[in-house]
C-alpha cells in the first residue's frame, strides 16, 4: 500500500447537491423547494417547539419544584457502610470519596452520617454533620463522632 494510493471507501463521500443548475438536474428553478410558501423563503421553516400558534406544550404544563439557592448538600453515609470497615479507621470525606463508600454530590459541603444499619467497629469518624442516633451508636461500639466545620 502506498500514501498516492489510498481513497475513501466506496460511497462514504458523496458530491454535494448542486441547486438551481437547470431542469435536467431535477433540482433546477425552485431548487427542490416547490412553489412560495413559508419553507420557501430565504430562512424559512420555524423555530424550535413551535406549534403553529398553538399554546406549546412547555407552557401547557404547569411547573413544578423549587430549588433552594441556600441549600447545602451533603455527602451522605450510613453505619451500615461503616461497619465494612477495619477498627481503628479515621473516616472523613475524602476517605469516602476515595473509596468509593457513597455517591459524591454536587457542590457538597461535607460528610453527614446517618445511622441506618449497625456499627459494631470503634471508628473515628470525622463529619460536618451527624444525625443523633448515628453520633450514639459511634460512641456506643466504641468510636468517636468529631464535628468538623
Amino acid at each position: 500500500m502506498r500514501v498516492d494510493t489510498l481513497s475513501p471507501a466506496e460511497g462514504a463521500r458523496t458530491s454535494a447537491k448542486r441547486l438551481g443548475r437547470g431542469i435536467g438536474s431535477g433540482l433546477g428553478k425552485t431548487s427542490g423547494k416547490g412553489h412560495k410558501g413559508q419553507w420557501a423563503r430565504s430562512g424559512g421553516g420555524v423555530r424550535p417547539g413551535f406549534e403553529g400558534g398553538q399554546m406549546p406544550l412547555a407552557r401547557r404544563l404547569p411547573k413544578r419544584g423549587f430549588h433552594n439557592k441556600w441549600g447545602k448538600n451533603y455527602v451522605i453515609i450510613n453505619l451500615s457502610t461503616l461497619a465494612e470497615l477495619p477498627a481503628g479507621t479515621v473516616v472523613d470525606l475524602g476517605y469516602v470519596m476515595e473509596n468509593g463508600l457513597a455517591k459524591d454530590v454536587k457542590n457538597n459541603v461535607g460528610l453527614k452520617v446517618l445511622a441506618g444499619g449497625e456499627l459494631n467497629v470503634a471508628l473515628t469518624v470525622r463529619a460536618q454533620k451527624f444525625s443523633e442516633a448515628a453520633k450514639a451508636a459511634i460512641e456506643k461500639a466504641g468510636g468517636t463522632a468529631e464535628v468538623v466545620e
